[in-house]
C-alpha cells in the first residue's frame, strides 16, 4: 500500500516538474535560436523622466546621481529626478549640486511605491512622455536611453533594459549574477522569442509616464510590498506588451552575502504569492485572458529554481539508495527520471552567458548547498500580509 502511494506521489511530481522543465526548455532554446530586436539612435528624441527612490543609500546616491546625470542621451530631453527617504541633509545637499532634482519624502512606513507615487505626481504629467525607473545603485551604461526611446518611437510602451552585474565580488554575487541572466534568458529574451511579453524585474525598466502615474494612482498599490510585480500585472491587463532591450545595459549590484541573499529571497517569494493572488481577486475585474494572461499565470506557479534544484538533488539521492539497496519507489522508472535530470540541467547550461564559465563560477557552485538552506528558511520566514519594504542594502560603488 505505500509503494503504491509512493508511485502515485513520484508520478504527480514527475508529471508537474516535467511541464515546467519542458516549458523551461523551449523558451531557452527559442531564446538561442532567434535573436533580440536591434534599437539604436532614433531622430526624434521623446522627453524621458528618470526615477530613482532611494533609502538609507547614502554611500552609493551620489555615484548614482554623477553617473545618470553624465548619461550620453541629450541632455535637454531627460531630467534625473531622486525621491530621498531617510537620506542625510548633507548627502541631499550634495545631489543638488551634481545637479540632480531631489524630492524629500517621509512615509510612516516607506515602500518603494510609496516613492515613486510620490515622484510621479509631483511632476507635470505633460512634460515627460517616458518614465524610467532605476534602483540607487544602478548605472545607465552607455546608448541606453537612445535605444529605449527608439523602442518607444517604433510603439512599444513599456521596455524592460538589461540588468547586469556591477559586482562579482563573493561567490553569493557570482551566483546571483549568474541568477540574474538566466532569468534574463528564459524570461525576457526566451519569451519575446516565441512573441511573449517580458517580465519586468524591479529597474532598468521604462514605462508611458501617463500609464505608470495610473498604476500608481490605483488604491492598494501604495502598501503592496510586491509593487513591481502589482505594475507587470497591470501592464498585461490593459493588454500592454513588454518589450525586452538585450543590449541597453544596466549595472546593477549583486547580493554579496547570504543574510542579504535570505531576506531578498524571502521578499521574492511573498511578492511571487501576492503576485499570483491577483489572478484570482474579483476585485481586479475583468481579465482579458490572453496569451499574456496565460503565460504570466504560469510563472508564478513556478517554484523558485533552487527548490527544484533541491529536488532533483533529492530524486539522485534516492535513484542511488535504489541501486544500492534493490528497492524501487520510483515511478515512471528511473531513466526517465534521469532523462528529465539531464534535461534540466541542460537548459540552464545553455541558458548561461559564455562569460561565468570560468573558475570564479566553479568554485562559486561549491555554496549552492548554503544557499539552498537560505532559500528553506526564506520559506519559512513569509508573511504574505507583511506591508513592509523589504529593503536590499546596497553598499557596493563603481567607480
Amino acid at each position: 500500500m505505500l509503494v503504491t502511494l509512493l508511485h502515485i506521489f513520484f508520478w504527480i511530481l514527475f508529471v508537474y516538474m516535467s511541464i515546467n522543465v519542458l516549458y523551461l526548455f523551449i523558451i531557452t532554446v527559442a531564446g538561442k535560436i532567434r535573436s533580440s530586436k536591434s534599437y539604436g539612435v532614433n531622430p526624434t528624441k521623446k522627453k524621458i523622466a528618470v526615477l530613482i527612490p532611494s533609502y538609507r543609500e547614502d554611500d552609493i546616491v551620489l555615484n548614482t546621481a554623477r553617473q545618470a546625470k553624465q548619461h550620453d542621451y541629450p541632455s535637454d530631453k531627460f531630467d534625473v529626478f531622486f525621491a530621498a527617504h531617510h537620506l542625510k541633509k548633507e548627502t541631499i545637499e550634495a545631489l543638488r549640486r551634481v545637479p540632480v532634482n531631489v524630492l524629500e519624502v517621509e512615509f510612516e512606513l516607506g515602500s518603494k511605491a510609496r516613492s515613486l507615487n510620490a515622484l510621479l505626481n509631483y511632476l507635470p504629467e505633460n512634460e515627460y512622455e517616458i518614465a524610467m525607473i532605476l534602483d540607487a545603485d544602478n548605472v545607465m551604461l552607455p546608448g541606453m536611453l537612445e535605444q529605449v526611446n527608439d523602442a518607444f518611437q517604433q510603439g512599444f510602451r513599456c521596455v524592460q533594459c538589461h540588468r547586469i552585474a556591477k559586482n562579482r565580488n563573493t561567490p553569493v554575487a557570482v551566483l546571483d549574477a549568474m541568477s540574474e541572466e538566466i532569468n534574463n534568458h528564459f524570461f525576457r529574451k526566451g519569451l519575446r522569442s516565441v512573441g511573449l511579453s517580458a517580465t519586468v524585474i524591479g529597474s532598468g525598466m521604462a514605462f508611458e509616464f501617463k500609464k505608470l502615474k495610473e498604476i500608481y494612482n490605483k488604491p492598494g498599490i501604495l502598501g503592496n510590498p510586491a509593487c513591481d510585480r502589482e505594475v507587470d500585472f497591470e501592464t498585461m491587463k490593459a493588454g500592454i506588451q513588454i518589450e525586452f532591450i538585450e543590449k541597453a545595459f544596466v549595472l546593477d549590484e549583486k547580493v554579496a552575502n547570504r543574510a542579504v541573499y535570505e531576506r531578498q529571497r524571502t521578499r521574492w517569494l511573498e511578492s511571487q504569492i501576492i503576485h499570483l493572488k491577483l489572478f484570482f481577486d474579483k476585485a481586479q475585474g475583468h481579465l482579458p485572458k490572453t496569451a499574456d494572461y496565460w503565460n504570466k499565470l504560469f510563472l508564478n506557479l513556478i517554484p523558485p529554481r533552487l527548490i527544484f534544484l533541491a529536488s532533483f538533488t533529492l530524486i539522485l539521492f534516492i535513484v542511488a539508495l535504489q541501486y544500492l539497496f534493490n528497492f524501487y519507489v520510483l515511478a515512471p522508472g528511473t531513466l526517465w527520471w534521469l532523462g528529465l535530470t539531464a534535461l534540466y540541467f541542460s537548459t540552464f547550461l545553455i541558458a548561461i552567458p559564455g562569460s561565468f564559465y570560468n573558475k570564479k563560477t566553479l568554485q562559486a557552485i561549491f555554496y549552492i548547498p548554503v544557499l539552498m538552506v537560505s532559500m528553506l528558511k526564506a520559506l519559512f520566514k513569509m508573511k504574505v500580509s507583511r506591508k513592509e519594504f523589504l529593503h536590499t542594502p546596497k553598499t557596493f560603488t563603481q567607480k
